[in-house]
């Protein structure tokens, strides 16, 4: 896994899974956006936006003093929404940070392996299924990401004053 933050990395994959996900004729563009909030205003849920949540497990490396250190706690926000005249969907993404216990300088964005990405991405995928084409969700696939987040058992307290999502109020710590 890389301490490096790699958006080329999550928009290959996207394009990569995206037929196969949403096996639709849609147009569907990936985007990031680092002020991203939670909070969507009226207008925006007018505008069809909605928002998605996944909690990832990655790796940190401060760019003060290169210390680097792993986290179960890393939220990835996401907003999308499918525009029905024009049949395009856009997904907006950013990534919440962490500082260095060490430094407590800046957030530091978090590198992802390929298996957190594609993982993120379904999630994501399913979500869009559900709320813009609606498709119901498998049993199977809830069981699985239970299954699956139970492997994500943190063994070292999360520090809320160095999590970005802690500070803004939407940390997925439970």
């Amino acid at each position: 896994m890389s301490t490096d933050w790699t958006p080329t990395q999550w928009s290959e994959c996207f394009e990569e899974m995206l037929d196969e996900e949403l096996d639709s004729s849609d147009q569907w563009a990936f985007h990031f956006n680092y002020g991203l909030t939670e909070t969507l205003t009226k207008e925006e849920r007018r505008r069809g936006w909605r928002v998605y949540r996944h909690c990832a497990y990655g790796l940190f490396q401060c760019g003060e003093c290169s210390k680097t250190w792993r986290s179960a706690r890393v939220l990835l926000l996401f907003r999308y929404r499918l525009r029905d005249k024009t049949a395009r969907g856009t997904v907006l993404m950013r990534p919440l940070g962490q500082a260095c216990k060490r430094c407590r300088e800046e957030f530091e964005l978090p590198g992802f392996s390929q298996i957190e990405l594609e993982e993120a991405l379904l999630g994501l995928f399913g979500t869009i299924r559900k709320n813009c084409y609606g498709e119901e969700e498998e049993e199977e696939e809830e069981e699985e990401e239970e299954e699956y987040g139970s492997k994500k058992v943190s063994t070292k307290p999360h520090e809320k004053a160095l999590c970005e999502a802690c500070r803004l109020g939407i940390c997925c710590q439970e």
